[in-house]
């Protein structure tokens, strides 16, 4: 789960992660607990959409009308936020909306900025993700993958940037979401309980840690997350540079073709969150065991299954396509 997360913040193009398991298994805590790590981005100053100066073609339409006429757009650094979407959000809350009174008088587009809004250039959180309408999840994966969010009301259109990352958890004993929807998230991961009673007992024992003084516990934990930051962004600064060499390009596709992948999104998906690994363990060149490790990551959740069928990732036969 942590290198799924961390994947995707090294490179966003990932497509997210979606988490499933056990409830009391730590997954929204974890979500959460993600503002600790996440870098500072740049972004223009009193900008509802935290446009990125650096990147004039994905602005809002009033940051580019602030340029075509010739002003100095102020940015800064802030940090990275979790934005989380409730359960009960309706697609004007989603989405936004158009203030069609204000367009009728004036002539002049005037937007109400949603959930989209907050989440371009941070991580979006949907828990229970699987009890969310259809309509609200295929509105949140098109947003994702286009990096725009397109609003149409009574014949008046909009639109502004939603580059973020989605992130969603759910308990599988709720329910599933369909083939197609999970085909949309790059990641997927499965969570169980702890069995270990050593490792158990060491859950047990820091959760009343930190309940007893948290200021102290999160002081004891500061040097690490201060490091594993750091490590964050050396990787996305090193990202651009690794290299993924042509044979193994093969590899990840003779694997996509194995285990039944269809259409090309498994394909793209290993190539990047592979190179991200590389970056994550300060490596310029991409290896069969980035390729390993990735792969149950993408593929697990897009295997066929039918009806009442457990279909479990089979690595050994992961090994046999790698020659491992």
């Amino acid at each position: 789960m942590k290198r799924a997360l961390l994947l995707n913040i090294i490179d966003p193009g990932i497509g997210g992660v979606l988490i499933k398991g056990e409830k009391g298994t730590a997954k929204s805590t974890s979500i959460r607990a993600l503002t600790q790590i996440l870098p500072t981005r740049l972004s223009v100053i009193g900008c509802p959409y935290h446009c990125d100066p650096r990147f004039p073609k994905r602005m809002c339409v009033q940051c580019r009308d602030k340029l075509a006429a010739g002003m100095q757009l102020e940015s800064a650094d802030v940090p990275m936020n979790v934005v989380e979407l409730p359960l009960s959000a309706t697609e004007d809350r989603v989405s936004g909306t158009l203030d069609l009174e204000h367009v009728l008088k004036t002539g002049e587009k005037k937007f109400e900025p949603g959930v989209l809004a907050q989440a371009n250039g941070n991580v979006l959180y949907v828990d229970e993700v699987n009890l969310l309408d259809d309509h609200i999840i295929d509105l949140l994966l098109d947003s994702a993958a286009m990096g725009v969010n397109y609003i149409e009301r009574e014949g008046v259109s909009f639109s502004h940037p939603a580059k973020f990352i989605l992130i969603g958890s759910m308990n599988p004993e709720e329910g599933s979401l369909r083939p197609q929807l999970l085909d949309r998230f790059g990641l997927c991961v499965d969570i169980t309980g702890e069995k270990d009673v050593d490792v158990r007992m060491n859950v047990i024992k820091r959760r009343m840690e930190f309940d007893s003084n948290p200021e102290k516990y999160l002081e004891g934990c500061q040097a690490e997350t201060d490091e594993l930051r750091s490590k964050i962004v050396e990787a996305r600064n090193l990202l651009k540079e690794v290299n993924l060499e042509d044979k193994l390009i093969h590899d990840i596709v003779m694997i996509s073709i194995h285990f039944g992948m269809e259409g090309h999104r498994a394909d793209i998906t290993m190539m990047r969150a592979a190179k991200a690994n590389a970056a994550l363990e300060g490596r310029t060149e991409v290896t069969k065991d980035d390729i390993r490790t990735i792969a149950p990551l993408v593929l697990s959740h897009r295997l066929k299954k039918r009806a009442f069928d457990d279909v479990t990732f089979d690595e050994k036969e992961l090994d046999v396509c790698l020659g491992l």
